[in-house]
C-alpha cells in the first residue's frame, strides 16, 4: 500500500497532467469521504494502482524518481515563492508556498516512508550525515519554530547531533530517527516531544 502511494506520488510529480487529475480525483473523494485533500489524494494514489504487482510497484519506482526530480526541479521559481498551497496538519490548517510543499514536505514524507518500510521489513536504514542528517536538521528546525520553547537536544545515530535552543529547557536524548518518528506522531511522546510536525 506504501510503494502504491509512493508510485503515485512520483508519477503525478513527474507528470503535469497526472497532477491534475491527482488533484481533482482526490478532492472528490477527500469531500465525498469528509477527509483532508492529503488523505484523497494517497487515497487515489493508492486506489488507482491497486492491481500493481509487487514487482511492478519496484520497477515502477526505479523508473519514476527521475522523472519526479526533474518535474520538482522545473516548476518556476516565482510560482513556488508566490502559489499558496492549503494544508491540514497537526495545528490545524496552514497554507505552504508551492516550493515547501515541494522542497520540504515531499522530501520528508519519502524519507519517512523509507523508515517505515524498513522497520516493516526489519532491514536497517542505510544512513548517511550528509543526507539523513540535512533532513532530520529541518525537522528539528521546523520543530523548535512550532513550540518556541528552550531545549537541548542530542540526538544520537548517524544522523543526529545536538541542537539547543535558548537556556533553562529540558534536555532530550534519543535516537535521530526515533525522533523523526515521535514529531511525525508514529510513535507516543511527552513534553515538547507532542508538538508534531507535518510530513
Amino acid at each position: 500500500t506504501m510503494c502504491r502511494h509512493l508510485l503515485g506520488a512520483m508519477q503525478g510529480n513527474a507528470s503535469p497532467r497526472v497532477f491534475v487529475h491527482q488533484l481533482y480525483a482526490g478532492r472528490r473523494m477527500a469531500k465525498q469521504h469528509s477527509t483532508s485533500l492529503t488523505d484523497g489524494l494517497t487515497a487515489i494514489q493508492i486506489a488507482e494502482r491497486v492491481t500493481v504487482a509487487p514487482a511492478d510497484l519496484i520497477t515502477g519506482l526505479a523508473e519514476a524518481w527521475p522523472g519526479a526530480l526533474r518535474g520538482r526541479f522545473a516548476v518556476p521559481r516565482l510560482l513556488r515563492r508566490t502559489m499558496p498551497v492549503p494544508a491540514e496538519t497537526p495545528a490545524g490548517k496552514e497554507y505552504w508556498s508551492l516550493g515547501f510543499l515541494l522542497d520540504v514536505i515531499y522530501t520528508r514524507d519519502t524519507w519517512m516512508h523509507r523508515v517505515d518500510l524498513a522497520r516493516a521489513t526489519e532491514t536497517p536504514p542505510q544512513l548517511t550525515a550528509e543526507h539523513d542528517g540535512r533532513i532530520i536538521a529541518d525537522i528539528v528546525a521546523d520543530w523548535s519554530r512550532r513550540h518556541r520553547q528552550p531545549f537541548e537536544l542530542q540526538l544520537t545515530g548517524i544522523a543526529g547531533g545536538v541542537f539547543v535552543s535558548g537556556t533553562g529547557g529540558p534536555s532530550i536524548t534519543l535516537d535521530a530517527v526515533e525522533f523523526a518518528r515521535i514529531v511525525s506522531g508514529r510513535e507516543a511522546a511527552a513534553g515538547l516531544l507532542t508538538t508534531l510536525v507535518p510530513f
